[in-house]
């Protein structure tokens, strides 16, 4: 099945008065100069289902409400292969830092009007990257074991699985195969705002932060839906899908880089 794909249209956020959601950009609005973390991201496959934003407001963390698109937000399934995961000037890590990654994703935006994400979930395969993450930057990762094969190549298959392990709950699972079709020429709205986003949202002691990052512009394939079987989505606290994800896309990756992070402040 295809991912079908909502007609382009403006990009509204519900925000305080005064304060107008930063626009949609392909590329990043000011680059990271200097970053905190390096890496890229691989053979990437994107499954999103439209979603009501009263029903996902309770789940983004303090000063953000949900981003939306023609009157919808969006809960996203991503799957990727992290690899050579860096720090500041040192080298990406070869096998520490490569792993498969799967994430449950909403979308932002925070009282000042910037854009972002929101992850519910990260499911990792490597046990010391998620406790490092779960310690330092707050993120709700866990151990997942799990099996890449294929790659995202125009007329290639991909199919990505996991299985969590810690903290749990255990037996949380997704299975996902897609076909690579052809590259978006010109990606639309929709495919700029479920993909370009330059921060995410995370809540930490102090309150909730905005944590930048930078990219090049993402290559974008469409893709076709051969098999899911999750249940990934429910256990963030989204509405378990009812159907076949509403956009599927895949992209064969790109660098990415994190800068500082830093708190987001109340609108006045």
């Amino acid at each position: 099945m295809t991912g079908r794909r909502t007609a382009p249209g403006r990009d509204t956020a519900p925000v305080p008065p005064g304060v107008a959601p930063e626009p949609v950009t392909p590329d990043p609005p000011a680059p990271v100069r200097h970053p905190l973390l390096h890496q890229y991201w691989a053979d990437v496959v994107f499954l999103h289902w439209r979603a009501d934003p009263a029903a996902v407001a309770p789940l983004l963390p303090p000063r953000t409400r949900p981003d939306t698109h023609d009157g919808v937000t969006w809960v996203g399934l991503i799957h990727f292969r992290m690899r050579r995961l860096g720090f500041g000037p040192l080298p990406g890590l070869p096998w520490l830092g490569s792993f498969a990654e799967t994430n449950v994703r909403l979308y932002s935006v925070d009282d000042e009007g910037r854009r972002g994400v929101v992850f519910r979930s990260l499911d990792a395969d490597r046990m010391l990257p998620v406790l490092a993450a779960r310690g330092v930057a707050a993120l709700p990762y866990d151990w997942s074991p799990s099996t890449v094969s294929g790659r995202v190549a125009e007329g290639e298959e991909i199919a990505y699985t996991c299985t969590r392990r810690f903290p749990g709950p255990r037996g949380v699972s997704a299975r996902t195969r897609v076909r690579t079709g052809a590259p978006l020429a010109v990606p639309g709205d929709l495919e700029h705002f479920l993909t370009a986003r330059w921060a995410l949202h995370t809540r930490r002691p102090l309150g909730t932060v905005r944590w930048r990052n930078d990219h090049p512009r993402w290559p974008l394939h469409h893709a076709e839906l051969l098999e899911l079987d999750e249940n990934l989505v429910a256990a963030a606290g989204a509405a378990p899908p009812s159907g076949p994800p509403d956009s599927v896309l895949a992209s064969p990756g790109l660098p990415v880089r994190f800068g500082g992070w830093r708190r987001v402040r109340e609108h006045r």
